[in-house]
């Protein structure tokens, strides 16, 4: 692949420019809709962009200014974000489960003039905030389905939208090319949201040049070409996809596909079948849980060469090989239900990820590595090379333009992981005082703790806030722990305590689609989450597997008490991150009583409390959940009421 001059493409809208001038009918975008693939070259793209760009313009948008994409990924979604650096304004992405007050909070905190709106459900969050969104001028939407019954002067539809910019394209042949022409590498693009896992996510302030050489960067240590296709599942709004569907897109024309929902996702990427893959941990985690899940609903035969089979491949994995006869008996067919056939690379980030999940996909065969970054410096930063995957780490830098180094390091070598590259953050938009907090001379200090191994490569331990030390002075991971206990089947969610205690208790949340599985073959009636987190018999099942985490954990590092939460851990409830990383903080305030109650020697703990879900309604749950005590071999139970 012929690579681009970046310093001469130095924006998302000139680069796109250059590929629909010498590529114009090849495939840039695929989308998913009504059961079909829609395909979109590079000259319709920058066609769409142009429009895109000077109804923005007509609307008054300009340089600095500030708008907003909410939604799914979709065709839509790049258009406008493209368009909206044409005019050299700022895109923030917000993520589509956002709920109200995140999204005024955005919106208002940016001080965004243009609001793009996917549908109906994100215009009634909108039009609902009211006198929040005062400064906003219009909400442009894409799917009109439902809207009519809406009321607010400010909507518009992208084909409104379109007409506009097509009526200034007409008055002023080559206005859009001139705009383009006036983009500086230096503006910044996009203002992209931290994780905010101890409060309010800040801006990341990401400067159009930057953020594509990081891009070229990234692609000098894993290449792509036109040739590859890439399924975008993870939200836009986030920096991986951003570095993925806008930014790697348009510097090497990978193609982009966009599947129809989230609930069709394994099933448009078998029709695709994706030559790279980028998952968040927790989607590989729920792959692998409904694979062990149908396992243990299989035939006697078929769990006989399961574990045939994943002895081989992990056995094979360790030598850094595939076994051909594992491939035979299973893994070619699991591959193959999954639309990973194709895969020549795949990628893991956000987050840790268990080395138990790690080394599974790594014996079925996939070509997993790891990644590591943050919002601040463009995502990832570090990968595994080829024939250097090592679950235990996150590998090396992209190139020598990259440096980590460990502040502070103990005994061990364990410290502060920080870092600088040419490309990272302008700073934190309107958060002075943010950013000087994180940004010293130059380097990011990035909140994690780690050490560089005798390899050269980076080991990430943990947020540096949230290493815990028991009372008997042991040190310990709860990351690490909790990654071990999802590897569980069973388990979706845990929180690992013992900060300051005598000894480590979990918080676990079953994971209801595979215990209900578990139960409906069990014979055992259910008729809620609550109800069947209830039950003795799936105290007795989580118990196993708890035990079964401990078995290879340090003593002092074993869960000795857990319970079972009466609901999953949800970000509606502030206790997850947008990116599914736990809020110990909240969890810590929200759920004092129970944390209370496994160190206050009780055998269980009262709950009387109301859920309120999506929709508005609310269920009032009072509930005893009962506190297992491993160490002192009792069992568990629980009685439960919800009225």
């Amino acid at each position: 692949m012929n690579k681009p001059d970046l310093d001469a493409l130095d924006t998302t809208p000139k680069l796109l420019a250059h590929n629909a001038r010498n590529w114009p009918e090849a495939v840039a975008l695929r989308e998913k809709d009504l059961g079909r693939w829609r395909t979109h070259g590079w000259a319709e793209y920058q066609a769409r962009v142009k429009l895109f760009a000077l109804g923005l313009k007509e609307l008054g948008v300009g340089e600095r200014d500030v708008v907003a994409l909410l939604g799914d990924n979709r065709p839509e979604w790049l258009y406008g974000e493209i368009a909206t650096h044409a005019v050299r304004a700022m895109s923030l992405g917000i993520y589509r489960d956002a709920l109200e007050d995140e999204i005024a909070y955005l919106i208002e905190y940016a001080g965004a003039k243009i609001v793009f709106a996917e549908d109906e459900e994100q215009l009634d969050k909108l039009i609902a905030l009211g006198s929040r969104m005062a400064g906003v001028r219009k909400f442009i939407f894409w799917e009109a389905r439902g809207v009519r019954k809406l009321s607010d002067p400010r909507l518009m539809s992208v084909t409104e939208l379109e007409a506009l910019g097509r009526m200034r394209a007409d008055a002023e042949p080559g206005a859009y090319e001139a705009l383009i022409a006036e983009g500086r590498g230096e503006d910044v693009a996009i203002l992209c949201t931290t994780s905010g896992t101890t409060a309010r996510p800040k801006l990341a302030m990401l400067q159009a040049r930057p953020f594509l050489k990081h891009c070229a960067s990234y692609l000098g240590a894993e290449p792509k070409g036109p040739e590859d296709e890439y399924v975008s599942v993870l939200p836009l709004s986030w920096i991986m996809e951003q570095i993925y569907a806008v930014g790697k897109s348009l510097v090497c024309r990978m193609k982009i596909n966009l599947v129809e929902e989230s609930q069709t996702t394994m099933a448009d990427m078998r029709e695709i079948g994706p030559t790279f893959l980028l998952l968040a941990p927790r989607v590989w985690e729920a792959i692998a849980a409904d694979v062990r899940a149908r396992i243990l609903d299989a035939t006697w035969l078929k769990r006989k060469l399961y574990a045939l089979g994943m002895r081989l491949g992990l056995a094979a994995a360790a030598r850094g090989e595939r076994s051909r006869l594992a491939d035979v008996l299973l893994f070619r067919a699991l591959r193959d239900r999954f639309g990973f056939s194709r895969l020549r690379t795949a990628a893991t980030g956000g987050q840790a990820i268990g080395p138990e999940t790690f080394l599974f996909f790594l014996a079925m065969g996939v070509p997993l590595r790891q990644l590591y970054g943050q919002t601040e410096l463009l995502g990832a930063y570090t990968i595994h090379k080829p024939g250097e995957v090592d679950f235990d780490t996150v590998g090396v830098a992209f190139d020598d333009s990259i440096e980590v180094r460990i502040d502070a390091p103990d005994a061990n070598g364990v410290g502060e992981i920080v870092t600088r590259h040419p490309n990272m953050m302008l700073g934190y938009f309107k958060n002075d005082e943010g950013t000087r907090a994180d940004m010293r001379d130059g380097w990011l200090h990035t909140g994690d703790a780690g050490y560089v191994d005798k390899k050269g490569h980076l080991v990430v331990i943990d947020r540096i806030n949230d290493i815990a030390t028991t009372a008997s002075g042991t040190r310990f991971s709860p990351q690490y722990i909790e990654n071990k206990l999802k590897f569980s089947p069973y388990i979706a969610e845990a929180v690992v305590l013992g900060d300051t205690r005598d000894y480590l208790a979990a918080i676990v949340c079953i994971r209801f689609s595979t215990v209900a599985k578990w139960a409906e073959k069990s014979r055992i009636n259910y008729t809620t989450y609550g109800d069947l987190a209830a039950k003795a018999e799936t105290y007795a099942l989580l118990r196993r597997e708890v035990e079964s985490v401990n078995a290879g954990l340090p003593d002092a590092q074993r869960v000795r008490k857990f319970l079972l939460l009466y609901k999953e851990l949800d970000a509606d409830d502030g206790e997850l991150t947008r990116t599914r990383k736990v809020r110990r903080g909240v969890i810590g305030e929200k759920y004092a009583d129970i944390i209370g109650a496994i160190y206050s020697e009780r055998p269980a703990v009262d709950i009387d409390t109301t859920i309120a879900f999506q929709d508005g309604t609310k269920q009032r749950i009072k509930t005893t959940l009962a506190v297992v005590d491993l160490g002192a071999g009792a069992g568990g139970g629980r009685r439960a009421a919800a009225e």
